[in-house]
């Protein structure tokens, strides 16, 4: 534990580039009493509506939470919502010189009506067609003329046209050429790109539907994992490992809820890490803390397992926060110093 502080006190001095998919979320909060007379579903009286930074934004917004130095590199649309998320940026201080316009896409919006602590409904606006090669080129060049100056990449797939082939192709070799820590937070379908990175970070269900769709073989060429039932602890371990092989990774930290999470590591070793969250609100936007958190563990000199256990703490904070939401250096400090 005082070598976990000793990291955790570092995390100032870390300087992070955040690559993916933007998103704004917005919650409209209110209370329900009543069921429609027009339809067998809940009247939410609506009585507060806010925006927080989400996806690529969130983990971004985690990183200077923990006194980080971020650079944020993504896409927006040209529509009202931009002015929204740059506007919640510049509220953290966020820099947005990484943020290019696309102007007849969506910039993605994910409304969530909660009713007391409940969600009960979410509304998603975005594009998933694949960025035009010319905006592709841009945010290529930006990571090149930048990358120097950070100890990290994190790359936020979620699928909303950014993250590709190419783009990744590049960045990924910038960063082994730099000697620089890569970190992704996957898109399932999207695995086989994620070759030789420092790590990955999917949940169960990525990683079931991932060797699902890769159909990983063993040296006899026969299925390893038995992919027509819900996963055992067994084979979680068999993907894992099948995954860090196929990929060539240096660690896969595969998050698993109210389980924890189980690190793999070059060489063999399966670490499992019991959760540690105390009481669970909400899960939205609890990858994006664990990875942001284990980059900057990674970055401050923390051992794989040593990252993967601040990450665990952290995203134990954050799950039992309402909504998008980021933590603090000392809200991670006083929570490992409770236990």
């Amino acid at each position: 534990m005082k070598n976990l502080k000793s990291i955790i006190n570092n995390f100032h001095k870390v300087k992070v580039l955040v690559v993916g998919d933007l998103i704004l979320d917005e919650y409209l909060w209110g209370t329900v009493d009543r069921i429609s007379p027009e339809a067998p579903v809940p009247v939410v009286w609506a009585n507060k509506r806010t925006y927080v930074p989400g996806g690529a934004a969130n983990v971004a917004s985690n990183i200077a939470s923990l006194g980080g130095k971020v650079c944020l590199v993504g896409v927006s649309g040209g529509d009202k919502n931009k002015e929204i998320l740059l506007a919640e940026l510049k509220k953290i201080k966020m820099p947005a010189a990484g943020i290019f316009s696309q102007p007849d896409r969506h910039t993605t919006l994910k409304t969530r009506i909660i009713a007391g602590h409940q969600q009960i409904l979410r509304v998603d606006w975005e594009h998933r067609e694949p960025l035009p090669k010319a905006l592709n080129n841009k945010i290529l060049k930006f990571v090149q003329d930048n990358i120097r100056g950070y100890d990290a990449i994190i790359i936020e797939d979620y699928g909303k046209g950014v993250i590709n082939l190419h783009l990744l192709n590049e960045i990924i070799s910038l960063a082994l050429s730099h000697k620089k820590i890569i970190t992704v937070d996957p898109k399932e379908e999207h695995f086989q790109y994620y070759r030789q990175v420092t790590s990955i970070t999917p949940n169960r269900k990525e990683l079931e539907n991932a060797v699902r769709n890769l159909k990983l073989k063993d040296e006899t060429n026969s299925f390893k994992v038995n992919t027509d039932r819900l996963f055992t602890d067994r084979d979680i371990d068999l993907a894992g490992s099948e995954v860090m092989k196929y990929l060539g990774l240096e660690s896969l930290l595969v998050t698993l809820g109210e389980r924890g999470m189980c690190l793999f590591e070059k060489g063999g070793r399966i670490s499992r890490i019991p959760t540690v969250a105390q009481e669970v609100f909400d899960v939205s936007g609890a990858g994006d803390t664990a990875i942001a958190t284990f980059t900057m563990g990674l970055c401050s000199g923390a051992s794989k397992l040593e990252a993967a256990h601040i990450a665990n703490f952290a995203a134990g904070i954050v799950v039992g926060k309402v909504g998008t939401a980021t933590i603090t250096r000392e809200e991670l400090l006083g929570r490992i110093k409770s236990l």
